[in-house]
């Protein structure tokens, strides 16, 4: 009879809140396009260069928020794909990736324009562009706490296959890229009510653009920690910590040595190993896989084994 079928798996290494997290951040895109909408709106009709800078400004956050929620739903429809050798559980990497390239162009294009208004001061029409950016600060709020329930807390499963299973939490670099362009946003906005209020009651006019530049650079370091986090997943940076517990579990016994090892990370909460192994005859590769079963991180496991009279 042919077993082969108890050899055969699918690889689908989407993370176990991933439909939540898609929910989530639809409802935060559309709550963005909405507020994006207003403030465009608004501008025309009152012929505020702020709500409509805001407004365009609020877009390319929406842009990014899309990028995030179209990663999802890619993700998703391919996930059983075989064209993917391992899934497509690192899409949301690369979606957060290309978010926070966004990010940062939009904290160095918040930066050139705060360094002009600096010089060359502006007009500015306090109440209006108060109320506005209280407006779209409680949208920012609202938006948090529809992200951050998904961002802080993780969600534990249990997948079981031929190579082992996975029973973590993982981090969702996708959701993640959404959480920080919220904040991002919140951050501005918050910084921007307070240099309004202190340029109509204090006649601190140079404050606003002041605030601008220390909110660019704050957006532009959490840009390039969220391209930091994502980079080394795209890039298939080893998982140190992984890898030494299954080198100290391999070679604890003293018969058997890791010749080479590479772990990397497949998903949210995912990984996979290749571990090649020298030992003597009375280890395989089966006995190296039980030995390997507590590694609870490693969700796809290849074992290359050789017996130290065959090499």
């Amino acid at each position: 009879m042919n077993s082969s079928h108890r050899y055969t798996h699918e690889h689908v290494y989407l993370g176990s809140a991933h439909d939540e997290n898609a929910r989530r951040t639809l409802w935060v895109v559309m709550l963005t396009v909405v507020m994006m909408a207003g403030e465009i709106a608004a501008g025309y009709m009152t012929g505020s260069m702020a709500l409509l800078a805001d407004g365009f400004h609020m877009a390319t956050h929406a842009g990014a928020l899309g990028i995030a929620s179209a990663a999802y739903a890619y993700a998703k429809r391919n996930a059983k794909s075989q064209r993917f050798s391992f899934g497509t559980g690192k899409v949301g990497d690369l979606g957060g990736f290309a978010s926070a390239l966004i990010l940062g162009l939009v904290s160095l294009g918040i930066a050139v324009e705060s360094v002009i208004r600096l010089f060359q001061p502006t007009q500015v029409e306090f109440g209006t562009a108060t109320l506005i950016a209280v407006v779209g600060l409680l949208v920012n709020i609202v938006s948090a706490l529809l992200l951050g329930h998904g961002h802080n807390h993780g969600h534990s499963h249990e997948h079981e296959h031929q190579h082992g299973h996975e029973h973590r939490h993982g981090h969702d670099n996708n959701l993640r890229s959404a959480y920080v362009h919220v904040l991002a946003d919140a951050l501005t906005s918050v910084l921007a009510i307070a240099a309004l209020l202190a340029g109509r009651y204090l006649g601190w006019v140079w404050l606003d653009p002041v605030m601008g530049i220390v909110g660019a650079i704050v957006i532009a370091r959490w840009a390039w920690l969220l391209m930091g986090a994502t980079a080394v997943v795209l890039l298939d940076q080893t998982d140190e910590h992984v890898a030494e517990e299954i080198r100290e579990l391999v070679e604890r016994a003293g018969d058997a040595t890791v010749t080479d090892l590479h772990v990397w990370r497949l998903g949210p909460e995912a990984h996979a190993a290749i571990v090649s192994v020298l030992g003597q005859s009375t280890t395989s590769a089966d006995s190296i896989r039980e030995l390997l079963k507590p590694v609870h991180e490693v969700s796809h496991l290849t074992v290359e084994f050789r017996t130290v009279a065959s090499s």
